[in-house]
């Protein structure tokens, strides 16, 4: 239920402008997360949300800007110990089982630390796949084989080539 709360937040602050703890509260009921201020508080500091000026004279809740690899690798340990149970692998995917509803503040730290040759993260309910490119493709700019062919026809699509 944390993991939910957090990330229709973190979607909230993206989506609207909100000024004050009692905002966020009362969108939080709308949706159906029972929450006190303290549990609201206790969230906008784990998150790290931080007031930015909104253009308009008056403040609002954001993502902090700028934070350091250090920061993003400190929340990104934090999270693993709170959510995740285990990890495996097959070949290119690598797969990360959490606890219920934990899976996307995984894959959303996961997506912050921007690591070379993630491809993808896909999050379920309680598990993530991460896709990575083999060591062979690392180096390349397209794929090879089907892959390659499939790649040319999306990019087709996308820019109209």
């Amino acid at each position: 239920m944390k993991s939910r709360r957090q990330q229709y937040l973190l979607q909230l602050i993206k989506d609207r402008a909100v000024e004050t703890q009692e905002e966020l509260m009362g969108y939080l009921h709308q949706a159906g997360f029972r929450v006190t201020q303290a549990t609201v508080s206790r969230d906008i500091k784990e998150l790290r949300l931080a007031k930015v000026p909104d253009g308009k004279g008056g403040y609002k809740y954001a993502l902090p800007q700028g934070a350091g690899k250090g920061d993003l690798n400190r929340r990104a340990r934090r999270v693993f110990e709170d959510y995740v149970r285990g990890i495996d692998f097959s070949g290119n995917l690598l797969i990360i089982k959490t606890y219920p509803g934990g899976a996307n503040a995984v894959a959303a730290v996961l997506d912050e630390l921007q690591w070379e040759g993630v491809i993808a993260s896909l999050a379920g309910d309680d598990v993530i796949f991460l896709v990575v490119r083999s060591e062979a493709e690392q180096s390349l700019k397209r794929p090879k084989g089907v892959a390659g062919e499939l790649y040319r026809r999306l990019e087709d699509l996308l820019y109209g080539h």
